[in-house]
């Protein structure tokens, strides 16, 4: 494969921390690229230097191969709240459409119809303001694969997108032919998009082909290989360090290389490679949780019309372990809210009551609030936690200003568990926290003595951590559901194809009855087929089953969301055509076996 972006040499420092320093690695054709790396170690700064956003320093050189087309997503997207979601589209597209012939505009807008109705938009001039951050997520998606470029550039495609959305962008990636680089936390949606994963760790880049169990096994043995190489390097050491503390005399007439690759040796010597791991025990186990945690009983929820909540009845459990999911906007933070006492109880019917020796930890999407003079050390003063939440001795001093947004989330996680609560609630806490974090928290969650609720589009997150979800369909309607969300998937596959095929027998139970109640059409003596009624009745005997199976395909692809948006047209299209030739054939057939009686 060609090589489309060659790196060479570029570094990216921040005062005195450097991210990382004169990194080269390429991109060939055809590549799909997961960048993982902790949070506050540069990912974000590495794509915006290859997205033209930033830049190196001390030089360094990003090159694209000519006439390639490039589109780059960042985290957040600037766009005007008065504006509607078409417009808003529009005006961001503005540089990329100036120069485009009228056709290939109209082909731009065509595309971005398609990609808006396939995010589950129905009103396109919605103002952007009035949207939730999975909506505007949606509209930036939008935005940049309209564009049909050969390279993307992504960071965190995933976040405040919810699983309906997370599915179909992962269908349109895998199914695409285009060359790929993102930063992603979602390790379904890395598995089943990328071929490869880049690290960035301390300061240098390392390639695995495949997928993600893949970069686990070898990251592993690299790691392996360097304390090997290290300790090699300290038996050198140690013989060298015995001439070193030679006489002076005989030291002064030995070879200055010599003396200079002594120190070149004692430098790698202390090079041990520790990784960077989050270890919990120390912050305790749960406070005691007593046999009552939330009750409800018929509890509704009622704002400016609309409801969130119809009529809820349930008691939950001790260490229980309940999944929420729903698309965006329906409810899912409002439900939390009502559990949580965030919405006083006056502007609720029904009855919630909650356990005396509750004691909630409340992980919120928006609820970090640090001062931002602070340091690391005067936010949470126990140096043990904050090393092993990967806060080492030389960030303890830093102001809260200067971390990222990936290190604030894991400060501000800190400072919950550190509570000790017994019922933790996590609301959305995959978004902006690195691979490596996700995957120490999901160790510590399912040793945790309490109760457990998470809100998430995580799906490998809520397959490892929930015994049953629910549901939140829309109109305050909430539905359990025991099982993981891979469960509860492949549950509603099954489901919805069960629904088809009775669909389908019953629509040709139809069309045989409506034709066994017609009237009977007088019929010429004779009831033997001509010649050329035989070979036609033959031949609709071959060509049925054939539409009835492209059929059954057809509907299992548009159901299953397994296609871009160019492939869903075409594939609704042909739908047609053949429901439309399957049902004149089915006729003509029940015409010539009657006749043929």
């Amino acid at each position: 494969m060609a090589s489309w972006l060659q790196i060479e040499g570029i570094s990216k420092s921040y005062g005195l921390k450097v991210l990382f320093e004169k990194i080269s690695f390429n991109v060939n054709e055809g590549d799909k690229i997961a960048l993982i790396a902790p949070n506050g170690t540069g990912k974000t700064s590495l794509l915006r230097i290859i997205a033209g956003k930033d830049k190196s320093d001390y030089g360094g050189r990003v090159t694209f191969v000519k006439d390639i087309r490039i589109a780059f997503l960042e985290q957040e997207y600037d766009f005007d709240p008065e504006k509607g979601i078409y417009d808003q589209i529009l005006a961001g597209s503005g540089p990329f459409i100036a120069d485009l012939p009228e056709e290939a505009v109209s082909e731009f807008q065509r595309r971005v119809t398609a990609l808006l109705t396939s995010f589950g938009f129905t009103d396109f001039s919605k103002k952007m303001s009035l949207l939730s951050g999975g909506e505007v997520k949606r509209v930036a998606l939008t935005q940049m694969l309209a564009t049909d470029a050969d390279f993307y550039i992504m960071d965190e495609p995933t976040n405040h997108l919810d699983i309906d959305a997370i599915e179909y962008l992962e269908n349109f990636l895998s199914h695409s032919r285009c060359t790929l680089l993102m930063v992603t936390h979602d390790r379904y949606f890395l598995d089943h998009v990328c071929n490869t994963v880049m690290e960035l760790d301390h300061g240098n880049i390392y390639t695995y082909k495949g997928d993600y169990q893949n970069f686990l096994e070898k990251r592993a043995e690299r790691i392996e290989n360097y304390n090997a190489e290290t300790d090699r390097v300290k038996n050198i050491l140690r013989r060298e360090l015995e001439w070193m503390h030679a006489s002076p005399c005989a030291r002064t007439g030995k070879a200055k290389y010599r003396k200079d690759a002594f120190y070149s040796l004692k430098d790698r010597a202390g090079q041990v490679y520790r990784t960077q791991q989050i270890s919990l025990d120390s912050v305790g186990g749960a406070s005691r949780l007593g046999s009552k945690i939330i009750n409800c009983k018929n509890l509704s929820y009622y704002c400016d019309g609309a409801c969130y909540l119809d009529s809820f009845t349930y008691n939950f459990q001790r260490y229980e372990r309940v999944g929420i999911v729903g698309g965006n906007g329906v409810g899912k933070t409002t439900f939390i809210d009502i559990l949580t006492g965030n919405i006083p109880e006056d502007q609720l019917s029904g009855q919630i009551e909650r356990g005396q020796s509750l004691k909630i930890g409340y992980y919120k999407q928006s609820g970090m609030e640090f001062e931002e003079g602070q340091t690391v050390l005067e936010t949470v003063p126990d140096t043990a936690l904050l090393s092993q939440f990967m806060f080492p001795h030389d960030m303890l001093n830093n102001k809260i200003s200067s971390l990222s947004g990936g290190e604030k989330r894991r400060l501000y996680l800190l400072t919950i568990l550190s509570r000790r609560p017994n019922l933790l609630i996590l609301d959305e806490p995959t978004n902006d926290l690195d691979i490596v974090t996700l995957n120490i928290l999901e160790e510590y969650l399912k040793d945790f003595k309490g109760s457990l609720i998470i809100v998430s589009h995580d799906r490998h997150f809520l397959d490892r951590l929930v015994d049953h979800l629910f549901i939140l369909t829309g109109e305050g309607v909430i539905k359990d559901f025991i099982g993981d969300y891979s469960q509860y998937r492949q549950y509603m596959l099954d489901y919805n194809a069960a629904r088809r095929a009775e669909q389908r027998a019953a629509e040709k139970s139809a069309r045989q009855a409506a034709l066994d109640s017609a009237p009977a059409q007088p019929q010429p003596r004779s009831k033997k087929l001509s010649y050329k009624e035989q070979r036609e009745f033959q031949a609709l005997e071959a060509e049925i089953p054939e539409l009835e199976a492209e059929k059954a395909e057809l509907e299992s692809l548009l159901a299953g969301g397994t296609t871009d948006y160019q492939q869903i047209e075409k594939a609704s299209a042909r739908y047609k055509e053949v429901a439309a030739a399957l049902d004149e054939k089915e006729m003509r057939w029940l015409e010539l076996a009657e006749a043929a009686k």
